[in-house]
């Protein structure tokens, strides 16, 4: 499959989960990634981000941030694989907990 094939894939996925699925099993390792992972957050956040009251954007965002900089002074692509891994994987944790919530 190609990139734009695979991000389709996962815009096209029926939930978080099977989106992270195909993340996970499509990666490159590389700056490719990037594109991937960022298919997944809207994916992901179709699931709670319209939800969430403002201080909790916040710390979402402020988590999504610790992403970014964890690996910012690394060289090499899969970094930049490394962080939009980060980035998808707290997306998916807002999702299982907005999925959890709607649940009880």
């Amino acid at each position: 499959m190609t990139l734009e094939e695979i991000v389709a894939a996962i815009e096209a996925a029926p939930g978080c989960e099977r989106a992270m699925k195909i993340f996970q099993d499509c990666e490159f390792g590389t700056s490719d990634d990037v594109q991937l992972g960022a298919a997944v957050e809207k994916t992901c956040e179709a699931d709670f981000l319209i939800r969430l009251k403002p201080q909790q954007q916040q710390s979402y965002r402020r988590e999504l941030k610790v992403c970014d900089g964890k690996y910012r002074n690394q060289s090499g692509t899969m970094y930049l694989s490394f962080t939009a891994f980060c980035r998808a994987e707290v997306a998916q944790r807002y999702s299982r907990r907005a999925q959890k919530a709607t649940r009880e």
